[in-house]
């Protein structure tokens, strides 16, 4: 029996709507991926979708590398007072004692290591625990730190976005490893440790290999909702600090 165009037109103004109440697309198939494509792009804001943005391009040479291009160890570019090593430990430890009061830590917790799932004991010149570059900065070097001015290098090396208090066995074990070679023994806590590498390279434009990029999107595949962490400090450190 024919159908009218009113007919017709309500049909499919309900149809639309039941998709929009259920969260389904005709066209898309469980997971999110279109029938034979490619996944579609991750929600707003999310790890996995500022992946697509990070360049991919060989890994470059480690010449020329060293520490002190990076500036002095634990710089105060914040410019609080305390070392940008002292600034962590207070953020990442529980029960935190001072020697002077505020600013050098000299004991404390880390109640659950992110990288081994422990708790370990801090006391300072004994310690068990290291502060970590979460994109090591070798690593940011080889991805286009080597072209920067000195002191966005600086930024990156104090920055308390890519810093965490972390079990020093396990971030030796690490070395400069990006995350297609390394990833952290304790497994619920990588979705967030790969955000972490993403909103840094993202920040500073550093770029991602093909590999790295690869790993990347396997783990935040599973943690799709993993928001994108912001914050820090500038890209920049103040124009008093140098580096070699």
């Amino acid at each position: 029996m024919p159908r009218t165009a009113a007919a017709v037109a309500a049909t499919a103004a309900a149809l639309a709507a039941v998709l929009t109440l259920t969260g389904c697309s005709p066209d898309k198939t469980p997971g999110g991926q279109s029938g034979g494509g490619d996944a579609g792009p991750a929600a707003s804001g999310s790890a996995r979708g500022a992946v697509a943005s990070l360049d991919v391009k060989g890994r470059a040479p480690k010449t020329g590398y060293a520490r002190a291009r990076f500036g002095t160890a634990w710089a105060d570019t914040d410019g609080n007072g305390c070392d940008t090593r002292d600034d962590v430990l207070k953020r990442d430890l529980r029960g935190v004692t001072y020697r002077d009061g505020r600013c050098i830590v000299v004991s404390g917790t880390l109640a659950k290591d992110p990288y081994t799932g422990e708790t370990i004991r801090y006391t300072r010149g004994r310690s068990k625990v290291d502060i970590d570059h979460v994109v090591a900065l070798s690593d940011a070097w080889q991805k286009g730190a080597a072209r920067w001015p000195a002191r966005k290098r600086i930024a990156l090396a104090n920055d308390p976005l890519n810093l965490i208090a972390v079990d020093a066995s396990a971030n030796r074990r690490k070395s400069d490893g990006d995350a297609a070679t390394w990833l952290p023994a304790y497994g619920p806590y990588r979705c967030t440790y790969v955000a972490h590498q993403v909103a840094v390279k993202k920040k500073y434009g550093l770029w991602v290999t093909r590999a790295e990029k690869a790993a990347m999107v396997r783990v935040l595949d599973g943690c799709p909702k993993e928001r994108l962490p912001a914050g820090g400090n500038p890209t920049q450190a103040p124009a008093r600090f140098s580096a070699r």
